[in-house]
């Protein structure tokens, strides 16, 4: 890139290349735009390489680990499991490692322009780069906004070398002995529930009633259950109130009903939010709105009160998701190229990548009721699967939700092993509009754990075959 005081002149800027910015820039590119990407940290974005696959790379590590020292009722015994945590965290970069670069050569292999540097606008049609080398101006004719999100920092807990967000957590180069984690939301139970797989005393502290918000009771009590087997102590109505640091540990400080209490650890993780990338960038200058928390406002193709500026992902009013993201930023791609393309968010899988894990797309049946839906309801649990059985993993249920008057699917939790893959056919289904007939007569592969949702289905038509129904 030459830097200077001359603009370069292009069709489509994305500000941020993580699974929102990328995946809009490739498809403004194959739409036949000539398309630059500015990227503050690194190609992928938080999501590949400090969020989604880095944890996700640890939670199998956890999984492997934990599966070698207790399989012995498998018939598979190995006398001296033992963990090499700087190999672990070896694989986890070595994932890391492919993705991002399979990410840089799609971008190059798109014709696509990256430029590693922090992007400032000047104007609704041009804007500044500041890089390691100097800063040049850049005049466009559209604008997608994929800046992200980072970790909210408490005030009385501020990231330090024992006071960690995800990111820290995820580059430790000791495994902790003991961990608190503030916050009982996703990332916070992933990540206590990896480490305590990994050998890690863990305590999680939730302000809420509950951790796990947002997903129904009767999965999280499953995972809660999972939970303790491993060790990990759960307070919920706990408030935060402060950590003493030393140079080897952490004192946290919190308060239940009232009662003072605390907890000594080795590092302490705060996951209670994150906070989108909207602020120190220009965007008042170039005359975008402001919602709520510091989101902009757009319609539903993503396009911000300005009409050439687009934004999608954690920027935006919805799920933070990386799905979410990708998906906003193929839509706002094709608006630009004129396409009549606009975001549907009938059906967006949510997942918990917990153990087991946990995953719902839709409506549970509390909220298609509060819609004013008579609903019914089917229910078979992983017990009754001949696939988990075999797997030893027999905790869980998959429940499926269809409107009473045509048995339309409207909703569809699952807790259990591999809910991460099968949550995908229930989205597919509620998108294509089936009903629970057209799933209980589709033909499931046997023995798979696929067959639970044809199973539920035809728990909810009242012809269960593998439980006993009622009379």
């Amino acid at each position: 890139m030459v830097v200077g005081d001359f603009p370069i002149e292009t069709d489509t800027i994305v500000i941020g290349a993580g699974p929102g910015g990328y995946v809009a820039a490739i498809r403004a590119a194959q739409l036949g735009q000539k398309v630059t990407v500015i990227e503050k940290e690194y190609v992928g974005g938080v999501c590949l390489n400090v969020g989604c696959i880095p944890s996700k790379a640890m939670i199998s590590v956890g999984h492997r680990y934990v599966h070698a020292k207790e399989s012995a009722d498998m018939g598979v015994v190995v006398p001296e499991v033992q963990l090499d945590f700087a190999k672990a965290q070896a694989f986890k970069e070595s994932v890391v490692k492919k993705l991002t670069g399979g990410v840089s050569g799609l971008l190059k292999g798109n014709g696509i322009e990256v430029v590693m540097g922090e992007a400032y606008l000047n104007s609704a049609n041009s804007l500044t780069v500041a890089t390691e080398t100097g800063s040049q101006h850049y005049n466009f004719k559209n604008l997608i906004l994929a800046t992200g999100s980072r970790p909210v920092e408490i005030p009385t807990f501020k990231f330090s070398k024992r006071v960690l967000n995800s990111t820290g957590a995820l580059n430790l180069t000791e495994l902790p002995g003991k961990l608190v984690v503030i916050g009982g939301g996703y990332i916070g139970t992933e990540l206590g529930s990896a480490y305590a797989n990994l050998g890690s005393e863990v305590t999680i502290l939730e302000g809420g009633k509950d951790i796990l918000a947002g997903f129904e009771k009767a999965m999280t009590q499953i995972v809660k259950k999972g939970l303790k087997k491993k060790g990990v102590t759960v307070e919920v109505g706990a408030l935060a109130q402060g950590v003493e640091e030393t140079e080897t540990g952490v004192t946290v400080n919190y308060e239940v009903n009232g009662e003072a209490k605390s907890v000594e650890a080795d590092y302490v993780l705060v996951t209670v939010g994150r906070r989108p990338n909207t602020d120190e960038m220009g965007l008042e200058e170039a005359g975008i709105e402001f919602g709520e928390r510091g989101l902009l406002k757009v319609d539903n193709q993503g396009r911000t009160s300005v009409p050439n500026i687009y934004a999608i992902g954690d920027i935006v009013p919805g799920l933070q998701l990386a799905h979410k993201a990708s998906y906003e930023g193929k839509v706002a791609a094709e608006a630009i190229a004129g396409e009549t393309s606009i975001v549907d968010y009938l059906a967006i899988p949510a997942v918990c990548f917990t153990d087991p894990e946990m995953a719902t797309v839709g409506l549970n049946e509390e909220e298609a009721k509060a819609e004013g839906f008579e609903v019914v309801t089917g229910k078979f649990p992983f017990g009754a699967n001949g696939r988990a059985l075999a797997l030893n993993e027999t905790e869980g249920f998959v429940k499926l939700v269809g409107r009473k008057e045509d048995g339309l699917l409207i909703g569809a939790q699952i807790v259990g092993v591999g809910a991460s893959d099968m949550i995908a056919e229930m989205a597919t289904a509620i998108e294509g509009g089936m009903t629970l007939e057209d799933i209980a007569m589709t033909i499931h592969a046997h023995p798979t754990l696929g067959e639970i949702t044809m199973e539920a289905a035809e728990v909810a038509l009242g012809n269960p075959i593998h439980i006993l129904g009622k009379k």
